[in-house]
């Protein structure tokens, strides 16, 4: 296998290096490891990228594993949408799907090798107690009363454990390594616990479950794994992780080597899997797929394609020092994405009711619009222009500022892809004096595209016919905190940062070529940013998640 020269982050060299020295036969096989215990999110997706994009990189391969150690949060529910979202992401594990619960059998008898070898025992104090046991960062641990059990105590303990002989909870298995260790991690951690709950694969065949970190390096082990990366909270687990794989001394065919990166931070919202499920559980949010949710069945019914969220992960790429992503730029990157390849149509959010007192009534125009004039494979479609017409409410001021370019009192501006009107009169509801309607004017000379329209205004607006406009509920979404870090003060309740117009709904008309959108359609409103048909979109029902506004300020400060 081939080094990669082109890239240079610090896990490509460790690789090139590996490959240099001939070890695992010059293979680079990866693998993700989610828990099925939650809806994978942003953070995951670029750890999905990075394991499965440096197995193509090299020419290697990449494993999806579900390290299902843990059945008490487990369930069949994330299993699958896990496998959808790394599908969706566009990657595939062809034949490599694998569990760790496929290696329970196999991971008891390196528990038993490792009792036999009197590197294990089976031991009776309570979680709390092996908590006092286990010293501080500055006092070493002291060793457990049960720790210098014969191999025979404890390979009988140990297999009535396995055969549910003894109530949750009431002994565990731990590893003999070093209560004096430096590392917490290496004072004798505890390798299997009790806990008699049924597994959503294994049923109830075992009432005994491995620890994640005696069970995740035997199963990188088991399936070939040259590079097993992880985030950098598992550093202080790399010495427990090796010395697993060290003292089990299984006939492997690789030596995985762990190597950990910065995990991701991303402004304006939380990214543990504990604070999300609290989101979803207390009702805050409409569920793991809610659009302001950073998990990605959130993002992809937000609108958020593929390879936005990729071109994202990229460009943040891998460091080890833990850093704050602005989500700015992961807006920016739907933005460049659906730029050329989404259809701008037109949608009035916020109606304002416009009649043309000039132009003939029961007429009907239908006018040519290209779908998007940068991208002309996109085709065009005809709009229809009639006497009344819709408009936004934020499109008019009856006392303008100067600088106002839309509508006003006794003011021109364009309709796009249609006519030059001019507002002549304001009617308003005669008890709260409310704007309810607008009369106007038309100029029939200055129709967009004919040789007749010279005459040049500042302001253009987006409009719908009134009569052929379709209904249709739009969802304005925003970031889901109100700041940039809803986790910055701790003795605060991350909820306490909620932003409370996180999700704005409005009901309003859309121009007709919308009217059989399939959920999942992607359009650019004009002036308002990028919307995606919501799959609660049934029959006549439209509705619109918007994705993203128009406004990219991470565009403005990078081009300063």
């Amino acid at each position: 296998m081939q080094m990669n020269t082109k890239l240079t982050s610090f896990i490509h060299d460790i690789i090139n290096q590996d490959l240099e020295e001939g070890k695992n036969q010059g293979k680079v096989h990866t693998r993700f490891p989610p828990e099925p215990n939650g809806y994978l999110h942003i953070g995951h997706a670029k750890s999905i990228c990075l394991n499965f994009g440096l197995a193509q990189e090299y020419g290697g391969l990449c494993n999806l594993r579900f390290d299902d150690t843990n059945p008490s949060k487990e369930d069949l529910e994330y299993v699958e949408s896990i496998q959808e979202d790394v599908k969706w992401l566009g990657y595939d594990w062809d034949d490599r799907l694998f569990y760790a619960s496929d290696y329970f059998d196999r991971l008891y008898e390196y528990a038993v090798r490792l009792i036999k070898d009197g590197k294990a025992y089976v031991d009776d104090l309570s979680a709390e107690e092996i908590r006092a046991y286990r010293g501080t960062l500055t006092e070493p641990g002291k060793d457990s009363p049960y720790r210098n059990r014969s191999v025979e105590e404890n390979l009988d303990l140990f297999r009535r454990m396995k055969e549910g002989e003894f109530p949750d909870g009431s002994r565990v298995l731990r590893a003999k390594i070093d209560m004096a260790s430096p590392n917490l991690n290496l004072r004798d951690p505890v390798l299997y616990r009790i806990q008699k709950t049924t597994h959503h694969r294994t049923g109830d065949k075992w009432c005994i479950y491995p620890m994640y970190d005696y069970a995740h390096p035997l199963s990188d082990a088991i399936e070939g794994i040259t590079h097993s990366i992880c985030t950098c909270e598992f550093e202080d687990h790399r010495p427990l992780y090796d010395w697993v794989i060290e003292n089990v001394k299984g006939n492997f065919p690789s030596r995985p080597r762990q190597i950990e990166f910065a995990r991701l931070n991303l402004s304006h919202t939380v990214m543990s899997k504990r604070k999300l499920r609290q989101l979803v559980e207390e009702g805050y949010v409409r569920g793991w797929d809610d659009p302001r949710m950073p998990t990605i069945s959130g993002l992809r019914r937000r609108g958020y394609t593929p390879e936005a969220i990729r071109d994202f992960c990229e460009r943040i790429g891998v460091a080890k020092a833990v850093s704050m992503v602005d989500i700015a730029l992961l807006e920016h990157c739907i933005r460049e994405d659906l730029n050329f390849k989404a259809p701008r149509v037109m949608a009035v959010l916020r109606p304002l009711k416009v009649v043309l007192e000039n132009y003939p009534e029961g007429r009907t125009e239908w006018l040519d619009a290209p779908y998007n004039q940068e991208n002309p494979e996109l085709g065009a479609r005809k709009i229809p222009f009639s006497r009344v017409i819709y408009i936004e409410q934020e499109d008019f001021m009856e006392e303008p500022p100067k600088k106002f370019f839309r509508l006003a009192p006794g003011r021109e501006v364009r309709l796009k892809h249609a006519y030059i009107i001019k507002c002549e009169r304001v009617i308003k509801d005669e008890r709260t004096g409310e704007i309810i309607e607008l009369r106007c004017t038309y100029d029939p000379a200055t129709k967009s595209g004919m040789a007749t329209d010279t005459r040049k205004v500042k302001g253009t607006l987006h409009w719908v016919s009134a009569e052929h406009a379709v209904n249709a509920e739009v969802r304005l979404y925003d970031h889901l905190f109100i700041k940039a870090n809803p986790e910055e003060d701790k003795d605060t309740d991350f909820k306490q940062n909620l932003n409370p117009d996180s999700l704005v709904v409005l009901s309003s008309l859309v121009e007709p070529s919308l009217a059989g959108a399939a959920p999942g359609s992607r359009y650019q409103f004009l002036r308002q940013g990028y919307f995606c048909v919501d799959p609660d979109t049934t029959g006549g029902s439209l509705v619109f998640n918007r994705i993203v506004s128009l406004k990219d300020s991470w565009a403005k400060v990078q081009n300063k």
